[in-house]
Order: structure tokens, then C-alpha cells, then sequence
């Protein structure tokens, strides 16, 4: 596989790494006026038609990294046969994604439509029958519409794959691959994913031809911007500890593992005095939207979310992270984590561990390479009001063997890589600047 050859500086702007001068002229009008590390490293690759695999944590630009290359290089579509397909792996990144790229499609004259599961097939179906340039899809929402007949992807000249581990770990590769089998072979595909081991390696192998590989790598003096702590809490006293971190903080997201534990955690945080709206896969997408829409604007300051919308929620300036249920392994803990200390922003990540949990997330730590000391606190304590204030004992996590037939770890998840990700060929890499504005909310 091909490596690429790293620019030397982020200082040259767009206009230099092959974007048009109308593109240049609306992303100065949204404030951006030089390239994100991964935009610095991947655009010019991408507009000159090469297959490009980025790898860059969440936060970064890949939107626009992928999208700028994308309309330049995609043209127009045919009504039921667009020219360019994005593939998610939640609704609310179809969201996010077909409004990042919207003022850019705008002075190119192009359709962006995004299709996704929790609204009625009938609107989608109507919108790609009077024609669409560029399909924005969550896989079994676009498998859907491609059974039935309402388009096709043998036209597409561009396909991205966005936040491909995350799909992988959702378990849509075999949805993406029949997606991806349908796509004629003249086509360019780019890949952007936190980690490219796996699933993931296995569809760069497939679908990509001599890929160029690039990284955005996070220097470790930029990683101090996520403060990590870990709180040992009785099962009596959980919701009452969440509340109280709850009470001084503007934003606060709170993830739970099931859609029942979201909808009782925003009940008893009621019951405590704090305000809370939540988002999981049973509700349905205008409520997900509107709950969003709460968050973001300030009316509700706690979202209580579960798993599957961890990529999907893309809200500037959140404050804390909360792991009211420890996540499986390390690697949903990062994706978790990921809501806060956005594009070099400081943020909290507050892990919340009950008897019996020790061992596993003894193991999330070591997998995540997190040395922070779990340290007990009941709700009355004074730190949790100033969580960054406060330095918890480091220490190197200890994971006792089982006694007793199962030696497994637990947890369903495999074990996840370390903070940044241990898999994939490294081939560039760029040290991020701490400027990310472009619609404030890119992924």
C-alpha cells in the first residue's frame, strides 16, 4: 500500500492544497481559514482521485476532509441514481454530516438528501425519485430503499465510509458490504475511521485500491485536555453522586448501557432537582432531534444517552462525560469519552464504579493505558462540585486472575486498544492545532 508524502505546514491554507477559490471564500465566511491536521493531510489526495484512509479521533474536520474532495470530484446525479454516498453509523451523524457540508454543496448546485431509519420511508423515497447528488445513509436504512428499488449506487463515483469502526462495532459490515458490492468499479472510496484494525482493515483490503494512508496523531501534551476520573460510589448513593456533578457544569452528557436505564436515570435525576433529556434507538427521530436541539441550545443540561448514540452526538462544549454505567471495554470508552475535550478543548470523563466492577474496569483502564486511581466519594463530597480541581492518586491498574472455571474478562466487548488505538498502519502524521469551527459541530 502506498504511503504519502506528509506537507511540511498547515499555514498554506486551502487555497493551496487544490480547493476552489468559491469553497475557499464560503469557509472563511464560517471562520476557517487553515486546513485541520487531517484536512491538511488527506484533501489533496482525496481531489486527485486516490483512495485515502484516514485515521484521526473524533473532533478533528473529517467531515470536511472528506466532503471538500467529495462534491469537487462527485459532479451531479441522475434522479434515483446519485453520484456520491456517505455512509454512518447513526442517524444523528446523518444529520450532522449532510449540514456540515451544506454550504459547500450550495454554491456547487448539488442535492445532499440523508436517509436514515425512525421516519417514514415514503419522504426519502419521494426526495431520491425527483434526484439527488449525494445520499448521506445509515447502512440498513440504504439497504432498505436499495431492495425496494427506490435507487441505485451503480452510478456513484465517490463512497466515504464515516467513522467505519464504529459501524463495525455496531455490527453493520455485512450491510455495508452488500452496499458496497452494488457500487460500480469506477469509483473512488474514502475511508475515516478512529482505528483501521479489524473489520475495518478487512474493508480497506476489499474496496479500496493502493490506499494512501494518513494519521492526525494527538501529541501526549495535548491529551492532558481530558482529565480522567474514576469514582467508587455505593449503589444507593449513584444517582445522587450524578446529580451532584450535575450541579455546577453547563453540559453534562450521561451514558447508560439500555434503553430502560436511560429512561430511569432521567426520572430519579428529576427527583433530585436536575434537569435531563435522553436519546436511545427506541425513540423516534424527530424526538432524538428535539432532545439534541435541548442539549445544545442550554434549555436541558444533562442528556442521558446509551451506547449507540455516542458518535451520533456532535455538541460543542460539553463539559463533563459521565459513565453512570462503565462502558464494556476501552474502546467504547473512547468513543464515549469523545463527546468532550473536542478539537483541543478541555473536558472531564467521571466513570462511576459500583461493587463488583472493580475487575472490569480495572481492565478498561489498562486497555485505555488510564493510570487515575479509582477513589471513593459519597454525594456530599466537596470534589465532586470541582472535579478538575483535584488530583487523584496515579497508579498502574492491577487485574486479579479469576478463581474458578471462567478465566474470560468481562464484558462482551473484545479488548479495546489503547487511548489513541494500537491498530492500522501508521504512514503520516501532524501534530492538530486546537482550531476546529467550521459549523462548530463537525465530526
Amino acid at each position: 500500500m502506498a504511503e504519502a508524502a506528509a506537507p511540511t505546514s498547515n499555514e498554506s491554507g486551502f487555497a493551496l492544497l487544490g480547493v476552489t477559490p468559491a469553497v475557499v471564500k464560503v469557509l472563511a465566511t464560517a471562520g476557517i481559514t487553515e486546513p485541520s491536521p487531517i484536512q491538511l493531510l488527506t484533501i489533496p489526495d482525496a481531489l486527485a482521485g486516490r483512495d485515502v484512509c484516514g485515521k484521526a479521533r473524533t473532533g478533528s474536520g473529517k467531515t470536511l476532509a472528506f466532503g471538500i474532495p467529495m462534491l469537487a470530484r462527485c459532479g451531479k446525479g441522475r434522479p434515483g441514481h446519485p453520484a456520491a454516498l456517505v455512509l454512518v453509523p447513526t442517524r444523528e451523524l446523518a444529520v450532522q454530516v449532510a449540514r456540515s457540508i451544506a454550504p459547500v454543496a450550495a454554491i456547487r448546485n448539488q442535492r445532499i438528501h440523508a436517509v436514515y431509519g425512525g421516519v417514514p420511508l415514503g419522504g426519502q423515497i419521494r426526495a431520491l425519485h425527483m434526484g439527488v447528488d449525494i445520499v448521506i445513509a445509515t447502512p440498513g436504512r440504504l439497504n432498505d430503499l436499495l431492495e425496494r428499488g427506490a435507487l441505485s449506487v451503480s452510478e456513484v463515483k465517490v463512497a466515504v465510509l464515516d467513522e467505519a469502526d464504529q459501524m463495525a462495532d455496531l455490527g453493520f459490515m455485512p450491510q455495508v458490504q452488500r452496499i458496497l458490492d452494488r457500487v460500480g468499479p469506477e469509483r473512488q472510496v474514502l475511508l475515516f475511521s478512529a482505528t483501521l484494525d479489524g473489520e475495518v482493515d478487512k474493508l480497506v483490503r476489499r474496496y479500496q485500491q493502493d490506499p494512501l494512508f494518513h494519521e492526525a496523531a494527538t501529541p501526549d501534551d495535548e491529551q492532558v485536555t481530558m482529565l480522567h476520573r474514576f469514582i467508587a460510589v455505593e449503589p444507593a448513593e449513584k444517582v445522587a453522586v450524578s446529580a451532584a456533578i450535575a450541579a455546577g457544569p453547563e453540559r453534562i452528557i450521561m451514558f447508560v448501557r439500555t434503553q430502560r436505564a436511560a429512561d430511569r436515570l432521567v426520572m430519579q435525576l428529576d427527583h433530585e432537582g436536575v434537569a435531563a433529556g435522553r436519546i436511545h434507538g427506541r425513540m423516534s427521530q424527530p424526538q432524538r432531534q428535539r432532545a439534541l436541539g435541548d442539549f445544545a441550545s442550554g434549555r436541558v443540561p444533562v442528556l442521558v444517552a446509551t451506547n449507540i448514540a455516542a458518535r451520533g452526538i456532535h455538541v460543542d462544549n460539553v463539559d463533563i462525560v459521565v459513565h453512570h454505567d462503565p462502558p464494556e471495554d476501552a474502546k467504547t470508552y473512547v468513543h464515549r469519552s469523545g463527546r468532550t475535550a473536542r478539537a483541543g478543548a478541555n473536558g472531564i470523563v467521571v466513570t462511576l464504579v459500583e461493587p463488583g466492577q472493580e475487575r472490569e474496569v480495572a481492565f478498561l483502564r489498562r486497555d485505555a493505558g488510564i493510570r487515575e486511581a479509582v477513589v471513593p466519594m459519597g454525594p456530599a463530597d466537596p470534589r465532586l462540585a470541582d472535579l478538575g480541581g483535584w488530583e487523584p492518586p496515579q497508579e498502574t491498574p492491577q487485574v486479579a486472575p479469576l478463581r474458578g472455571p471462567q478465566q474470560r474478562r468481562p464484558g462482551p466487548g473484545p479488548r479495546g486498544p489503547r487511548f489513541e488505538g494500537r491498530g492500522g498502519p501508521r504512514r503520516s502524521s501532524f501534530t492538530p492545532r486546537r482550531d476546529e469551527r467550521f459549523n462548530r459541530s463537525g465530526s
